[in-house]
């Protein structure tokens, strides 16, 4: 009889219900703050195969894209924020359409095109200024964080954008991005190898 009461008050303190599985793996997603996803988010596409294409390609409105695999550098962005159910192409839109004015004339446009407006680099600055966090544009490492996103000019003059995300740096006291810059959508090393123009944090 006194085995059986130790056997049985073994099982009771060692025993985890599917309850208990339950709350252990919510409470270990529930961890993860949105920037951490869209860190996540970014480094995922990493896995797709894409070819930087960036000829002008109708697409519907919302939640369009692209054809699969092909992108530009916004694009990066676009899908990294739809997985997590936030769709720049339509946000963009809805502000563009409603200040229209405030937004870059660079491309001669008289009214919004929701095929291509989110995917240019200088209208995601004024969205993201408008509508998200500014923060410091510095050479210190520890300012960029994970989720960040960073705006460049490049060499040539052309605008550029990507995302900072939890991968640290080669020196270890900073963290890498994810970007297309001409190879796909690719995890490098490069957060201060082009002249930074812009650095927000956007949450809807």
């Amino acid at each position: 009889m006194k085995h059986l009461l130790l056997l049985l008050l073994f099982s009771c303190t060692n025993t985890v219900t599917p309850e208990k599985n339950i709350i252990q793996k919510v409470s270990a997603t529930a961890e993860k703050d949105f920037y951490e996803e869209l860190s996540d988010a970014a480094l995922a596409l990493t896995n797709d195969n894409v070819i930087y294409d960036s000829k002008y390609y109708t697409i519907p409105y919302p939640n369009g894209d692209v054809p699969k695999g092909k992108g530009v550098c916004t694009d990066v962005l676009i899908r990294a924020y739809r997985t997590l159910g936030t769709d720049l192409q339509q946000e963009v839109h809805k502000d563009m359409k409603k200040n229209f004015s405030l937004y870059p004339k660079t491309w001669g446009l008289k009214k919004t095109d929701t095929n291509i407006d989110h995917r240019r680099v200088p209208n995601l600055q004024v969205f993201f200024t408008r509508h998200g966090q500014v923060k410091p544009i510095t050479r210190k490492p520890v300012d960029y964080k994970p989720g960040d996103i960073v705006t460049w000019k490049l060499p040539s003059g052309v605008p550029h954008i990507g995302l900072v995300v939890n991968k640290k740096s080669v020196q270890g006291n900073g963290y890498q991005v994810v970007h297309n810059i001409g190879a796909g959508q690719v995890l490098e090393d490069c957060l201060f190898g082009y002249t930074i123009t812009g650095h927000y944090r956007y949450k809807k």
